[in-house]
């Protein structure tokens, strides 16, 4: 029933798209009934509600409700062996969850492979296979387009099972996590944009595409500021596909994160403000033994304001700017010493 509810406003909307593609002001055309448009477009919904739920039933099978002693989160199942990937939020610090998959009502054990909070993802594993379990497929994230349909898969507020539904409404956007209310405080790039309905609980699903493909993992919705931080409505963000398969296959393969293929000058900076307490830019704290930046010559006590064209007045500003970019990648950096400012070329390392 819920996914009826969700199915219906856009069936209307597309019945009410072919009437008016298909109308005009003047009598019908000789030799077609004026009903024909209208018997058209219900063809046409009838056909997108079929797409809907062959969808569903694909992949809901593959997503699942993760318990942990801080809340409920989603995941969706990775392979047959029985691991899971989720967000790094929704695990915590915890090691051992509780997962309902849609097998069976029962909960099975599961603990925890490891988490890489730097792109808040996680993997666990179920300590017992059960029959039937399904693998999800993930899709190809360089072919996500503008306007593309996509359902989420999760358990918005425990509600297990639950979808909604929207289009790709941006791709490649840079979006900070808050570290407040249990967030990595993490700043992840290439996230796909969706006005697909995303609550708390949806984190670690499904975003899911006409194909039956995973296209992102849900992980954040906009806060509007205005309305207290609340959830902006239609706009949510999930981490794409293909970063996910570069986090788990390394985390089943070796335990860990490697190879991130996120850039970094490898330093450890903070925030500093100007004389009248607006932030103006990021002090370096230190900087790593042959890293790009102490390559470049850049030093404990400079303070970066620039990254080529990117004013930089905070430490998260820093790492939108280095979010867009890749590790061997060459940056002018902009930074004051001694009051002094100056340049520098630098080839990005990676985090």
């Amino acid at each position: 029933m819920e996914a009826l509810r969700v199915l219906a406003p856009l069936t209307s909307a597309v019945c009410a798209a072919a009437l008016v593609g298909g109308c005009s002001a003047g009598p019908p055309a000789a030799g077609r009934p004026a009903a024909e448009p209208r018997v058209a477009g219900a063809a046409r919904a009838a056909e997108l509600e079929d797409d809907y739920r062959t969808v569903i039933r694909n992949v809901l099978p593959s997503v699942v409700q993760i318990e942990a002693r801080a809340g409920l989160g989603s995941g969706v199942v990775y392979d047959d062996q029985g691991h899971i990937i989720t967000n790094a939020h929704v695990i915590g610090r915890e090691r051992t969850f509780r997962v309902t998959v849609a097998t069976g009502e029962e909960a099975l054990s599961a603990k925890l492979v490891s988490s890489y909070p730097e792109q808040d993802l996680a993997v666990i594993k179920l300590d017992r296979r059960p029959d039937g379990l399904k693998p999800a497929e993930f899709g190809d994230s360089s072919e996500v387009e503008v306007g593309q349909i996509v359902l989420a898969m999760g358990s918005p507020l425990g509600l297990s099972g639950s979808v909604t539904q929207g289009i790709v409404s941006a791709t490649g956007r840079t979006v900070s996590e808050s570290p407040s209310g249990g967030g990595t405080g993490a700043t992840i790039g290439n996230m796909v944009q969706t006005s697909a309905a995303i609550n708390p609980g949806n984190s670690g699903g499904a975003l899911v595409n006409l194909d039956s493909e995973v296209i992102g993992i849900p992980t954040l919705a906009a806060a509007d500021p205005e309305l207290g931080g609340s959830a902006a409505p239609g706009i949510g963000f999930a981490i794409p596909a293909s970063m996910v398969r570069t986090v788990a296959d390394q985390i089943i393969r070796t335990g860990r994160v490697t190879d991130s293929g996120r850039a970094a000058l490898n330093i450890t900076g903070r925030t500093v403000l100007t004389d009248d307490y607006q932030p103006g830019g990021v002090a370096i704290v230190e900087v790593s033994p042959g890293g790009a930046a102490a390559d470049a010559g850049l030093r404990a006590g400079d303070i970066i304001t620039k990254l080529d064209d990117a004013r930089i007045t905070t430490m998260t500003s820093l790492l939108e700017a280095l979010a867009s970019a890749k590790p061997g990648d060459e940056v002018t950096v902009t930074y004051t010493r001694g009051g002094r400012s100056a340049t520098a070329r630098v080839t990005l390392g990676e985090i």
